[in-house]
């Protein structure tokens, strides 16, 4: 494996107020693995704060002193993606975001309105048409990549994740958060390359709900999936 002794999420990659953006921590994590990593979210990240990580075995553990922030460990991700819709039914679906009407983390780096251009990725995924499948336009800024210009691990990880909370929210808007995903990067994304992000509901046990996501590039070539686990909270 790869790896370092410690961790640094900037606020800029923040989620819910004060915590870091879920997908971004776990793609932080998994960029020292190497394996289709299962991240497990135990409280939520700190921002600004050396994270010490640990290895037993092929698990790594994120720690903040002596608490468990999160882990991975190999993962199996196994399941088709549904065919992307049109560039232009991932906008339109992209208009019928409910986080425009109700949002309860509106600076969340992936998925707030309260983000600027070029400040946050802005992946906004609604409904398309009738169906039960999430959509959003997302072109990633040169800012997200590497030197070469594909655009970095951690990043897809975010963009995998909050489309999946809009996927098992609906219509309704409910506060959830980032229990465990389980991602697999099947191809490389170009700055500035258009995608389209999808998502879709997986079933509900009380509390949990699951979630599938997917990117696809300009050729409609599936580029990443991710399973999810989200949490409600009060």
């Amino acid at each position: 494996m790869k790896g370092t002794p410690s961790i640094r999420i900037a606020s800029q990659y923040c989620g819910p107020p004060g915590t870091a953006n879920g997908g971004y921590a776990c793609g932080r994590l998994d960029n020292l693995t190497d394996y289709v990593s299962e991240v497990t979210l135990r409280r939520p990240p700190p921002l600004d704060k050396e994270l010490e990580v640990q290895r037993e075995g092929d698990e790594l553990r994120l720690m903040d002193g002596g608490q468990l922030v999160a882990s991975a460990r190999p993962g199996d991700l196994e399941f088709a993606a549904p065919d992307p819709p049109e560039w232009e039914q991932a906008v339109e679906a992209s208009r019928r975001f409910i986080g425009f009407r109700s949002h309860p983390f509106p600076g969340c780096f992936v998925c707030g309105p309260g983000r600027a251009a070029h400040d946050g990725l802005r992946i906004f995924a609604g409904r398309v048409g009738e169906e039960a499948l999430f959509a959003s336009p997302w072109i990633p800024d040169a800012e997200l990549a590497d030197a070469a210009g594909r655009v970095r691990n951690e990043f897809l990880w975010a963009a995998l994740d909050c489309p999946g909370a809009f996927a098992v929210c609906g219509e309704a808007m409910r506060k959830v958060v980032l229990g465990r995903m389980t991602a697999r990067i099947e191809r490389d994304i170009r700055a500035g390359e258009r995608c389209t992000v999808l998502a879709w509901p997986k079933g509900q046990d009380g509390r949990k709900s699951f979630s599938g996501t997917a990117i696809y590039n300009a050729g409609q070539e599936l580029c990443a999936v991710a399973d999810a686990v989200w949490i409600e909270i009060a």
